[in-house]
């Protein structure tokens, strides 16, 4: 059974599927981009090279609920490879919900990659319920475009690196206005940098590391985006919490 999941300082009964996705509902008046990470408590975003080495059910079961109304789930190849994503596929609750609301039935995966490095007999492609959508750059290999053109659109956001507000563009551009990030550090970072970010969904988790993992984000600069927080949710010693951007920098 999953932990139960409370609002944080208040005996607020547990809150149920509906209640979390309207306490994590997308604005409805523009484009968004929402970046979901766990760290531990000294800060570091994995736990033997993969994040779910720190989460538990309670931060899984948010998990599947920020992808439920997002029209795309952007994630990093790199990430793909290394936290062993399936393709992109909801269940039937959750698609009933989406049909409920107009949406389709399962979000576009959205992966990010500049190399190409990527497996097109992969169940990423093989088995995805919609066609996927890769962001790369004009300088990618042709050949590996020309493989994964097959079975999916292979679209350029950058000459030499993957650029945070064409991906936003072209997204938009492709109709998926509400954008669910699920990392990693290096694309979150150059997303913070382009300041390209409208909310962090941060699940701190109560763990101790002390190894070398990297934090939730890294890029070559630093660039300050101030956030608020908009939520506090409690599962147990675990936080989950939620900034979106401040007036000024929305």
């Amino acid at each position: 059974m999953s932990t139960p999941i409370h609002r944080i300082a208040t005996n607020t009964p547990a809150l149920d599927d509906e209640a979390l996705l309207d306490t994590y509902a997308f604005p409805d008046d523009r484009p968004w981009v929402r970046m979901n990470f766990i760290a531990s408590l000294d800060g570091a975003a994995t736990l033997d090279g993969a994040s779910g080495g720190l989460g538990d059910d309670a931060d899984q079961r948010v998990l599947n609920l920020l992808r439920r109304p997002a029209d795309a789930v952007l994630v990093a190849a790199g990430t793909v490879r290394h936290e062993g994503y399936g393709a992109m596929r909801l269940d039937d609750q959750a698609v009933t919900w989406r049909r409920k609301r107009g949406l389709a039935d399962h979000p576009v995966f959205a992966v990010v990659s500049r190399t190409l490095n990527l497996d097109p007999r992969s169940p990423i492609f093989a088995e995805a319920p919609v066609r996927p959508v890769i962001l790369t750059v004009t300088e990618a290999p042709e050949e590996r475009r020309r493989e994964l053109d097959e079975v999916a659109d292979v679209v350029s956001a950058g000459r030499d690196d993957v650029e945070p507000l064409q991906v936003r563009r072209l997204l938009h551009e492709r109709g998926l206005r509400t954008v669910h990030g699920e990392g990693g550090p290096s694309l979150f970072g150059a997303f913070v940098a382009a300041d390209a970010v409208d909310e962090l969904c941060l699940t701190l988790s109560p763990t101790l590391t002390a190894g070398k993992a990297s934090r939730i984000g890294h890029a070559e600069r630093a660039v300050a985006t101030r956030m608020r927080l908009s939520s506090a949710l409690q599962a147990g010693d675990e936080l989950l919490l939620r900034y979106t951007r401040t007036p000024e920098t929305s």
